[in-house]
């Protein structure tokens, strides 16, 4: 059996870089219709030229109007929309004591309020094909918070939950709704990649497949929940970590070797 999503049409926020390009991108190869959607105009006019989009939609996602209009012009063009990705995201971070009020307002316009515009947009459309498949960015900081992050890991267990509730609210319809819990996977946003060796070292202590993640990693369980493979799965909340903290310590497997 082979993942066949040839024809689909994916509709994929914050597509212009980093994890959600990559996604964009595997998807494309796999013979999507990719609807790539950021704030980035010039980097997603880019991806339609190199062929990785065959659809670039400049739109501020915690913007109703705009999430509305971009899926309207979806529909206007392609007929339907199979899959959304809510891949889009930021990070903010400090002590609970002094953090900024607009600052936490900020990220969960993007990390909450964005997830609801997008699934408000595509809900009736999947409901009248009564087919689709919904995929949420969560992270790992949705079950094991860390200090100084308190903002970002509430937000994301709020999408944990909207999900959940989405899964059973859009069953009847044959629509699914899953979530993925990233780990370590260096980006922009995380500075993973910027760690001298004893703080890399112990951050991949933390793993239990010791390496970093890839963007790839994550695009490939997308992969799987948007295609007919994953009929089954919804309301799940899929970790993609390399099986962080799946035990107390488990890099003394790795030292014991």
């Amino acid at each position: 059996m082979q993942i066949d999503l040839s024809g689909r049409v994916v509709l994929v926020t914050g597509a212009a870089r980093g994890i959600g390009r990559t996604i964009a991108e595997t998807f494309a190869r796999e013979g999507a219709h990719v609807v790539a959607m950021d704030l980035d105009a010039d980097a997603l006019a880019g991806m339609e030229q190199d062929s990785h989009a065959a659809l670039a939609l400049p739109c501020d996602i915690t913007d109703p109007a705009q999430v509305r209009e971009a899926v309207a012009a979806i529909e206007e063009r392609f007929g339907r929309l199979d899959v959304l990705i809510n891949n889009a995201g930021i990070n903010a971070e400090g002590p609970l004591e002094s953090f900024d009020p607009e600052l936490w307002d900020r990220l969960f316009a993007v990390n909450v309020r964005g997830v609801l515009n997008t699934c408000q947009a595509v809900i009736p459309l999947m409901k009248r094909q009564r087919a689709g498949r919904i995929i949420n960015a969560a992270s790992f900081a949705a079950v094991i918070p860390s200090v100084d992050a308190a903002a970002y890991g509430a937000s994301k267990a709020a999408v944990v939950q909207m999900t959940r509730v989405l899964a059973s609210e859009l069953g009847p319809w044959g629509i699914t709704v899953n979530a993925y819990a990233p780990g370590m996977i260096p980006t922009a946003m995380n500075g993973f990649a910027a760690l001298g060796e004893e703080a890399a070292a112990a951050k991949l202590d933390q793993l239990s497949v010791r390496r970093w993640g890839v963007p790839e990693d994550v695009a490939k369980l997308c992969l799987f929940l948007a295609s007919d493979l994953s009929d089954y799965v919804t309301g799940a909340l899929l970790d993609v970590s390399g099986g962080k903290f799946a035990t107390q310590d488990p890099g003394a497997a790795w030292r014991a070797l």
